[in-house]
């Protein structure tokens, strides 16, 4: 059962402006990257479901780091949903919109990020109550289709993911967009830091980032 409520997680996510994301097969790895996210500034993370033994990954993660908001991504149907909501998922991430997953996190007031690429998708997550967005994949509109989306829509939100550029210029180009937040994911957590047990640089790079979504929005705004 999910430790934080609907309205604390988007506020987090909106506050934050990052949503760390990754997948790892180990869950003595996976929880080291949880807590060098954490001790990095981050206050939440996806967690990809990516791998045939995920979902116990996934669950002693949750177990392990209770402080974290912690979701499940890369979800495609309802029960896969449903198996993670049962072992503490916080939200849920998927890469397309699905009307039976929106049904169930609406029903245990669990906030849901379908993956969307088109205003008419979006429009229609919206209708079925998504608060959030998630842009995939964020590489191709960029910036610009952002823009032009809340032209028409100003109250549309919008958590870019996949190929989003991490450094200040990466940041600004989506803030100065509108995007409410961004996901990140490889650029964040580097395989070569994982395999070389460098966590000391991906938390590094977790406070570098968060401060550059800091400074990127005083300036915006």
């Amino acid at each position: 059962m999910a430790r934080f409520d609907r309205l604390s997680v988007y506020t987090t996510m909106l506050e934050d402006g990052l949503v760390p994301l990754f997948y790892h097969p180990d869950a003595q790895a996976a929880g080291e990257i949880a807590a060098a996210l954490a001790r990095g500034g981050a206050r939440l993370l996806e967690f990809t479901n990516r791998g045939d033994g995920a979902i116990v990954v996934f669950r002693d993660l949750v177990a392990a780091h209770p402080q974290l908001i912690i979701g499940a991504g890369s979800i495609e149907d309802a029960p896969t949903a449903a198996l993670f909501l049962a072992h503490g998922a916080n939200f849920i991430v998927a890469p397309t919109f699905n009307e039976e997953i929106a049904k169930l996190c609406n029903r245990r007031k669990i906030p849901y990020l379908p993956g969307c690429g088109t205003v008419n998708e979006i429009a229609t997550a919206e209708m079925w109550g998504a608060e959030i967005v998630k842009l995939f994949p964020g590489s191709v509109g960029g910036p610009e289709f952002v823009k032009a989306i809340l032209g028409p829509r100003p109250w549309t939100r919008l958590m870019p993911t996949g190929g989003v550029s991490l450094d200040e210029a990466g940041l600004k180009a989506w803030f100065d967009a509108g995007v409410c937040c961004v996901g990140g994911g490889s650029e964040l957590v580097r395989k070569a830091w994982v395999s070389e047990e460098d966590f000391q640089a991906l938390e590094t790079a977790t406070r570098e980032v968060l401060k550059r979504i800091r400074e990127v929005r005083k300036r915006v705004g």
